[in-house]
């Protein structure tokens, strides 16, 4: 082995990285932003769960109960019901994690200062002699149902027994994993095969000049960026669909809403992914590159969409940037639809994000498609 030649070849290569300012940015960016997320974003400790409050009995020690409780941080107590049905839309809607219940008989049930030890109802006893409190949880998301349990030994003042609170996991009783990841993987496997695969098919198109020529027709450059997209769309769709078969026969995941709706979802997804995908294109110069960038799309959306770290727990600016993220919405219409059988009317806000995020990004990506190719 020549040394001289070695050194050559080594000085070629970091000559070339450093004209390469894309790829020098992802070595130095991908381990500050892993760093960053995983530091300071991501947070097991659940702590201010969107819930609401039914005071049924609506006394002077039920009153002191919920600030007590809220007092604990756990729960962030934003509504006051006055109806069972009011705790179940906002349930269904993914407004509220958790909500907690006072019987109208909650005084009585203190004074008597007997229960179920386990929050259950043994045999041969009495409705009359349930525990004091209820915390009814969204079953969909597994980190809200692991902080509610934080509250099930709450001291209750007067109660005699260790656990005073009945938690009741609405949407998923049995606590089956399987049912609050499948709807997630559906926006996860979208995102990392859309973006790649419509980035690095672009980019493609553009290295072997396919694109300078197309460019001569008389296509305008929304029929380009929509012609080289649609495509994907049925592999998206194709994608969806194996997903919710195998998630189905597999793990016995259920779709307890519409499946039209949930298509529709997916189909406003998808078109959205692609538009990153599209835009993504236009910032790389070379398929490699645009593997780079995708990748580094990936990180934020995985870790702070709440699909693998509770978004209850993570900071304030953290769920800021999770907001201006598609997977994030996504992931509460998919749950939202296939768990707690949500419509998309209910859901509107999250549809409305994914129509910006997708209009913005287009737009973007076609003018930056013109300025390139004219």
């Amino acid at each position: 082995m020549n040394l001289r030649r070695l050194s050559a070849i080594v000085a070629k290569e970091l000559r070339q990285l450093r004209r390469d300012r894309l790829t020098f940015a992802m070595i130095v960016g991908i381990p500050l932003l892993q760093l960053v997320l995983f530091g300071y974003a991501i947070n097991m400790d659940v702590r201010g769960i969107d819930a609401a409050v039914l005071d049924q009995a609506n006394t002077a020690r039920s009153r002191e109960v919920v600030a007590e409780i809220g007092s604990s941080q756990v729960l962030n107590l934003r509504y006051r019901l006055s109806t069972p049905q009011q705790m179940d839309a906002l349930l269904r809607q993914g407004k509220i994690g958790a909500a907690l219940v006072i019987p109208s008989d909650f005084e009585a049930r203190l004074e008597r200062g007997a229960g179920p030890s386990q929050g259950r109802l043994p045999q041969g006893r009495l409705a009359q002699d349930r525990l004091p409190l209820q915390l009814v949880v969204d079953g969909s998301d597994q980190s809200v149902q692991a902080s509610a349990r934080q509250l099930a030994n709450y001291p209750l003042p007067g109660w005699a027994h260790q656990q005073g609170v009945e938690l009741v996991n609405f949407y998923n009783p049995e606590r089956l994993a399987a049912v609050n990841t499948v709807p997630g993987l559906i926006g996860v496997i979208l995102t990392m095969t859309m973006v790649l695969f419509t980035a690095i098919a672009l980019v493609r198109e553009r290295e072997r000049g396919n694109m300078e020529m197309l460019i001569t027709t008389p296509l305008s450059p929304w029929e380009l960026t929509l012609g080289k997209v649609l495509p994907f769309v049925g592999i998206g769709l194709l994608q969806v669909t194996v997903i919710l078969i195998t998630g189905s026969l597999l793990f016995e995941v259920p779709i307890r809403g519409s499946l039209l709706e949930l298509y529709g979802a997916s189909l406003l997804f998808i078109v959205a992914s692609l538009a990153l995908g599209v835009f993504i294109s236009t910032l790389a110069q070379t398929q490699f590159q645009a593997m780079q960038i995708a990748f580094f799309t990936f990180l934020p959306q995985i870790l702070l969409s709440g699909f693998m770290f509770p978004f209850a727990g993570m900071p304030q600016a953290a769920q800021w940037i999770a907001e201006l993220l598609p997977l994030t919405h996504f992931l509460r219409l998919a749950r939202g639809i296939m768990l707690r059988s949500a419509g998309v009317l209910e859901l509107w806000p999250e549809m409305l994000a994914l129509l910006v995020f997708t209009a913005l990004m287009l737009g973007v990506a076609v003018t930056r498609v013109t300025k390139r190719l004219d």
